[in-house]
């Protein structure tokens, strides 16, 4: 199977010459040429399947140039091993009979991001040993709060890599922040980054576009790659969740095979409800996509107007990881439903980046909302909804998985659709200490007190990643601004 990029289908590269490369030197976006389908017993075989199984069966036919022997080794040591805290590594919890909670949030750093950066470092070192690259690679990511403590935990002292994280200053929670400056490693760094989200992430994206810093680079013996959800190698281990989410469904006997189910993302970046759509083309019977924002709703106007419009008043909310205004892997979906015209696509990040806006045709717009229904709540809902889960559910959650609860329970109120739905629950609610106390009528204790005040309110065990962390000291302690990023890079690799 070839990529292609969604500003150039002319380009074509191999899934190893995509992974290695990240982000298309159009700036575009890698994308599979074609979507395969999953055979009409897939889901059957898969039923009883380990997860890593599942994973090796829905990644093979995207990675013609891996062997399942390769893919079961990635497997094995990015889900087991005692990688995550629970044998099934991605469960799904019954709310009530028609809401299940599909909890991806058990890995080393207590986030979703786990599922897919625990998997990368093995596709992308692999990658570059098949494009016989010998340079190294120099990893840049920008973060709203988890991706960058995934991404260092998944990269830690692998080899031909370094990794860098930017994260916007005063824009994560002070458990998040700590995460990353605690972080080990002797081929990691982090920098805080004055602004927001999107200063960082449009930050990062120019210095992939710099040639004169890549020559320079280059020179140095190092080139750029990726680990933000840009990265193809980044997407497709999340497909795998809900395809194997589906199969324990069924397994369980909750659903029969065929049966649709909604899906309801909390969605900052777009890359994880992304991956619901491709599971979706792949055949999984999934029914709406319910994109759920926090106030910078952004997306959620997008995909009832068809106008894209990022000037407006950002927000930092109790749900930092969706605190964004660009959401850089919607590029891929506008790739699809303007059928994969490239110049269509190139004309709107144009026009984003110039003027911060631009407005689908009303094609693409009725495509996006055949698929995709769209919501937001903002603080005092998302409080509100973990007080509710947890009284009413005996269910402790995190902002922002409650985002996605609350909007979903919106979305049935105005449409009656009671279609059984999977919420996706993205980060454990100790990464949330002090939001999630005071949402329960608490008032939190000083520092990472909170952790052990949260456990012993709910009777949790809190995860062990997050209850040693008193014991770390920060290695950490750079801020920079988003001018200043090459600068950065430089000193980081000299």
């Amino acid at each position: 199977m070839y990529y292609v990029t969604t500003r150039s289908k002319g380009v074509k590269r191999l899934a190893s010459e995509a992974i290695a490369q990240g982000l298309a030197s159009d700036g575009g976006l890698f994308t599979p040429e074609v979507f395969p389908k999953l055979s009409q017993n897939a889901l059957d075989t898969m039923r009883e399947m380990s997860y890593q199984q599942r994973s090796v069966y829905v990644m093979k036919p995207y990675l013609d140039d891996f062997t399942a022997s390769e893919l079961t080794v990635f497997a094995k040591r990015a889900y087991g091993e005692n990688k995550f805290d629970t044998r099934e590594v991605a469960p799904v919890r019954e709310i009530d009979d028609k809401t299940f909670s599909l909890e991806l949030w058990h890995g080393p750093t207590c986030a979703f991001k786990d599922m897919a950066l625990q998997m990368l470092p093995h596709l992308l070192t692999a990658s570059l040993e098949k494009t016989a690259e010998r340079k190294t690679a120099c990893i840049l990511v920008a973060t709203s709060g988890d991706t960058g403590k995934a991404a260092m935990e998944g990269f830690r002292d692998v080899g031909g890599t370094r990794i860098l994280v930017f994260y916007p200053k005063d824009g994560v929670s002070a458990i998040q922040e700590l995460q990353m400056l605690t972080q080990e490693g002797e081929n990691v760094g982090v920098c805080a980054v004055e602004g927001n989200f999107d200063d960082a992430q449009s930050g990062v994206k120019r210095l992939f576009s710099d040639e004169a810093l890549r020559a320079e680079l280059a020179e140095r013996g190092y080139f750029f790659s990726s680990a933000n959800s840009i990265n193809w190698g980044r997407v497709l281990p999340q497909i795998v969740y809900y395809v194997s989410a589906y199969c324990d469904l069924m397994r369980d006997e909750k659903i029969k095979k065929g049966d649709l189910i909604n899906v309801c993302v909390p969605t900052g970046n777009f890359g994880d409800i992304l991956a619901a759509y491709y599971a979706k083309m792949m055949g999984v019977p999934l029914g709406r996509l319910i994109c759920a924002s926090n106030a910078n709703n952004v997306l959620t106007d997008f995909i009832r107007t068809g106008l894209y419009d990022r000037n407006r008043t950002f927000y930092n909310t109790i749900s930092p990881s969706m605190d964004i205004l660009i959401s850089s892997n919607l590029e891929r979906m506008l790739f699809e439903y303007s059928d994969r015209n490239e110049a269509t696509v190139r004309s709107y990040m144009d026009q984003l980046a110039t003027s911060g806006r631009y407005e689908v045709s009303d094609a693409v717009k009725a495509r996006f909302q055949e698929d995709f229904s769209a919501g937001y709540c903002d603080d005092e809902a998302t409080r509100a909804q973990i007080r509710k889960m947890w009284n009413e559910n005996h269910y402790l959650t995190d902002p922002h998985s409650a985002v996605a609860f609350r909007v979903l329970e919106n979305y049935r109120a105005s449409t009656g659709d009671e279609t059984p739905t999977l919420v996706v629950s993205t980060a454990s609610p100790f990464k949330f200490c002090s939001d999630v106390l005071l949402s329960l009528g608490k008032q939190p204790e000083k520092g990472l007190a909170v952790i052990d005040q949260l456990s012993d309110l709910t009777g949790i065990a809190p995860p062990r990643s997050l209850a040693i962390l008193k014991d770390r000291r920060a290695r950490f302690g750079q801020v920079t601004t988003k001018d200043q990023l090459a600068q950065r890079v430089l000193e980081f690799l000299k």
